[in-house]
């Protein structure tokens, strides 16, 4: 029963993340503490694994309109944000092992907040006038700056960060969205194997080999109904699933920051 439960949440959040292109991790997250009752750290860690899946196969998904070739023309973007951003989830991930569990909710609880007001920032003001510095050099030092702070949020929350990187790269190299996404994907799979690794050294992560059928079938539930999104895109329009999305995200936060382990 769990497992079913497992692979038809993982595909309702994967078609939510699906509509807007992202993997549906920050909706995931929430999820495992309050609705399958993980503990913070447990369900972080649980993210991290299933978004490693959900971002190799969206990566190898997209690998079809945008090449990896094409994408090796911006490896100077990849290897100087990837230089931050593994940095900073190094550091992400020993952050929040070392939180106390209620800490660790509200610090959950804020970065989900922060995530809701990207995504409306990026839908309703967001625009990119070509790179943000005169100069490639300090675009690609401000790369690194930048994957670092989001290489740590992404780390904490078991997410790929995608709602970050994106705009981000957008607003500091100039490329198109589309590009964006896809770049956004090279630099948080190892981003996200690195912080893979450090929680891996912990205790905690036995927690990946306790649910491994779990992790296994909500990761496939995500997988295809991030696909299944894809496919919608225009049903919904943005206008109406961001605020959507947004609310969910609100009411996560709060639930998330009154949050007691049982």
């Amino acid at each position: 029963m769990k497992n079913i439960k497992a692979f038809f949440g993982g595909g309702t959040i994967g078609i939510l993340g699906g509509l807007v292109g992202l993997g549906g991790a920050e909706f995931r997250l929430p999820m495992l503490i309050g609705i399958f009752s993980f503990s913070a750290i447990s369900a972080v860690i649980l993210n991290k694994a299933m978004s490693l899946l959900v971002v190799g196969f969206s990566l190898l998904f997209r690998s079809s309109e945008i090449s990896f070739s094409f994408l090796m023309e911006y490896s100077q973007i990849i290897v100087f944000m990837l230089l931050g951003s593994v940095v900073g989830a190094w550091f992400g991930a020993g952050i929040a092992l070392k939180l106390k569990s209620d800490i660790l909710y509200k610090t959950i609880a804020f970065l989900l907040l922060f995530i809701a007001g990207v995504l409306l920032f990026e839908q309703f003001s967001f625009e990119s006038n070509g790179a943000l510095f005169n100069k490639e050099s300090y675009n690609l030092a401000f790369g690194v700056f930048t994957g670092a702070f989001i290489g740590i949020v992404a780390a904490i929350l078991g997410v790929a960060g995608g709602e970050l990187y994106i705009p981000a790269i957008i607003l500091i190299y100039g490329v198109d969205a589309k590009l964006a996404g896809s770049l956004s994907l090279a630099i948080s799979l190892p981003t996200m194997l690195v912080a893979f690794f450090r929680y891996s050294r912990d205790e905690s992560f036995k927690v990946i080999f306790e649910n491994k059928s779990f992790v296994v079938v909500m990761g496939i539930g995500s997988i295809a109904g991030a696909y299944i999104g894809a496919l919608l895109l225009g049903v919904v329009s943005n206008e109406i699933l961001i605020p959507l999305l947004c609310s969910i995200l609100l009411v996560s936060s709060y639930k998330m920051y009154g949050h007691k382990e049982h």
